[in-house]
């Protein structure tokens, strides 16, 4: 039994495998056409760093050893360059698109040393200007995609919002964008990253979880169910019907 599971975990490790050179691969491929200095760029990273190790290698008398050490670097090189390219000419196409800001802080990855909770469209008009927030160990941050003037009152009133839940938590506030005092979407979440560390990740978890328990508060008023949880056998259905029989009686008094 236990040399089946191990042959099952195996065999889907190495599915996963293909799966995600499969995935690498047809990004390489897309990105190759729209991008012409792609295999340029990455063949003289991975040349260019074995040979300069080979010449190195001459002066040590170990050149073999040296442009094997230098062709490795070389390809990881590459490989980074190429992530970056492709990173950067998914964000060129998703500017300005709605959605997008909050696209990028959901992939957002934390690490050992931090951890970032999105909540995206906190906040959102008509106009589909959208306020997204992020509880970070820089605090909070409220970031906002769409026209300034229209998203100054929804970050002020979320900004209030979040020093009435949680007091003291530093609030910075960011809108994505091309402009003055802007942040372009590419830079966003290196934007983030810069910001000052006030707090652990342990830290961060219960700043958020304290937040997150207030939305699922309002949620669930603005959805019309009451407090805490149904009665027994209680469904919604049925308190629907007997509100507008309610009403309906109310009307013909």
């Amino acid at each position: 039994m236990a040399d089946a599971n191990k042959k099952e975990e195996r065999a889907a490790k190495r599915a996963q495998r293909r799966q995600t050179w499969s995935q690498v691969w047809q990004a390489f491929n897309i990105q190759r056409k729209q991008d012409k200095a792609l295999i340029p760029i990455m063949l003289g990273s991975f040349l260019g760093l074995g040979l300069l190790f080979f010449l190195l290698g001459l002066l040590w008398g170990n050149e073999w050893f040296m442009l094997i050490v230098g062709l490795l670097l070389g390809a990881t090189l590459a490989m980074w360059l190429f992530s970056r390219r492709l990173q950067n000419s998914v964000y060129d196409r998703a500017s300005g698109q709605a959605g997008a800001a909050g696209w990028a802080l959901e992939n957002m990855r934390s690490n050992f040393a931090v951890v970032w909770r999105t909540k995206t469209a906190v906040a959102m008009n008509t106009h589909m200007d959208v306020v997204h927030r992020v509880a970070g160990v820089c605090g909070f941050v409220l970031v906002g995609e769409g026209e300034p003037h229209r998203l100054k009152p929804m970050m002020d009133q979320q900004k209030k919002r979040l020093n009435r839940l949680a007091p003291g938590v530093p609030v910075n506030e960011i809108i994505v964008g091309e402009g003055e005092g802007q942040v372009p979407l590419k830079k966003l979440q290196s934007t983030l990253m810069k910001l000052p560390r006030h707090y652990k990740k342990d830290e961060v978890y219960q700043i958020a979880s304290r937040v997150e328990a207030m939305d699922a508060v309002a949620e669930r008023q603005a959805s019309g169910l009451p407090k805490g949880p149904l009665p027994k056998g209680g469904k919604v259905s049925g308190m629907n019907r007997r509100a507008r029989r309610n009403a309906e009686r109310n009307n013909k008094g």
